[in-house]
Formats: C-alpha cells, structure tokens, sequence
C-alpha cells in the first residue's frame, strides 16, 4: 500500500446573487491498496472497498495543521462592489 496523493481541506468558493457560499472539502488522501485498487480516503473513511483498513497511514499523513487562510477564507475576501443588496 502506498500514498499517491494528498490534498488539505479547504473551502471551494461559489459566487451566488447575494455574495458567496463556502462549501467544506476535507482532507483527502488517495492510496494504492494491497487489493490494487485506488482509495480516496479521509478521516472519516479509512478503509478500501476490499475491507483493508488505512486508519494508520491516514492519520500520519494528516497531521499537521492548515494555515488559517485557508480554515477561514472570507476573513481574506477582498471587498467586492457588487456584493450586497442592491438599491
């Protein structure tokens, strides 16, 4: 089993008529299983398809903390024109 990709968790941006949504995406880890297969785990779902569990590897790639730009993105939006209710 190996680790082939890592991403952070972080918050995708959407633009709606009245400002902006922030939707949650959790740390991912994608692992190769001794089965073969490919897994996109996180630490809530630590186990293959097969039933192999990868609770271990998860953790250790997981730790370590995000940068607060990217845990609380709208206190670094910029000000927008548009945004707002409009007159």
């Amino acid at each position: 089993m190996g680790v082939i990709e890592r991403a952070e968790g972080r918050y995708e941006v959407q633009d709606v008529e009245f400002g902006r949504v922030y939707k949650w995406r959790p740390e991912q880890v994608v692992v190769e299983c001794g089965c073969g297969e490919r897994a996109t785990l996180t630490a809530c779902e630590t186990a293959c398809r097969c039933g192999a569990d990868h609770a271990v590897v998860v953790r250790e790639e997981m730790v370590g903390c995000s940068e607060d730009e990217t845990l609380h993105p709208w206190r670094y939006a910029e000000d927008r024109e548009d945004a707002g209710i409009p007159s």
